[in-house]
């Protein structure tokens, strides 16, 4: 098995009625939340007043999540069993807002020749099958829920319109998942839930580095006011942190 990075993409499902962070306290689940742009998500929502529950493979590791003061939960994506574990341990507790954060960089630049394959799998069963196997498993949370919203990270090398080669298993990864959470807004519409792909911008994570554009909190920052500002009719759509319509 190979060791993979949590990476951020975020593609979000949203209210019919979207809530407001100064309107209401939320129970928020956020996967892949011990470091990056899922703990700063955490910390910032947090801030706000919102109630945490935040995800790590490693649960005893995310010490800055747990001083935090959110409840940490394990959770490996690509596991049936973690997943299955996940659900049963949060019972019929209603989440808000579920934001599925927790993805891989998978395989670096290389050529079309050089496609490792097995690589390439993980990659989608993380980024793509991963957000789709805690949605399924939480939706009754969800629909329990005041919010009922769902929030999924993408990438802008998911759109197709925007292709510039490499990271194939990276790029259909991303655009998998796109694909995936606009057919769920379609799905879950008639039951108070929609669904919104958010890119988060070259941030300066582990996987963008330290000369990518902006700041995690920035970029964090951005993607929130995305969130609370979603009005119905903005379904099924693709927007950066900066609250701009992207080309799928």
């Amino acid at each position: 098995m190979f060791r993979y990075l949590w990476v951020s993409l975020l593609v979000i499902t949203v209210l019919a009625s979207p809530v407001r962070a100064e309107e209401a306290s939320m129970t928020v689940l956020v996967t892949g939340a011990n470091r990056g742009i899922g703990l700063e998500l955490a910390r910032q929502l947090t801030e706000q007043g919102h109630t945490i529950i935040g995800t790590a493979r490693k649960p005893a590791e995310a010490k800055e999540l747990q001083a935090l003061g959110a409840k940490v939960m394990q959770l490996d994506v690509i596991d049936p069993e973690s997943v299955a574990a996940l659900a049963a341990s949060l019972g019929d507790q209603p989440i808000d807002l579920l934001i599925n954060n927790a993805g891989t960089g998978g395989q670096t630049p290389g050529s079309f020749e050089d496609t490792d394959f097995e690589r390439v799998k993980l990659t989608f069963d993380v980024n793509s099958l991963g957000p789709m196997r805690v949605t399924q498993a939480l939706l009754p949370n969800i629909l329990a829920s005041k919010g009922k919203t769902v929030v999924h990270i993408s990438s802008i090398m998911g759109s197709i319109a925007n292709n510039r080669g490499g990271y194939y298993g990276y790029r259909a990864s991303k655009t998998a998942l796109n694909r995936l959470y606009s057919s769920l807004a379609v799905e879950l519409a008639d039951q108070g839930v929609s669904s919104v792909v958010v890119l988060p911008g070259w941030g300066q994570t582990r996987l963008g580095g330290a000369g990518a554009d902006i700041t995690v909190d920035v970029s964090v920052a951005g993607m929130i006011a995305v969130i609370e500002g979603l009005e119905p009719g903005q379904t099924g759509r693709f927007y950066d942190y900066q609250g701009n319509e992207l080309p799928w």
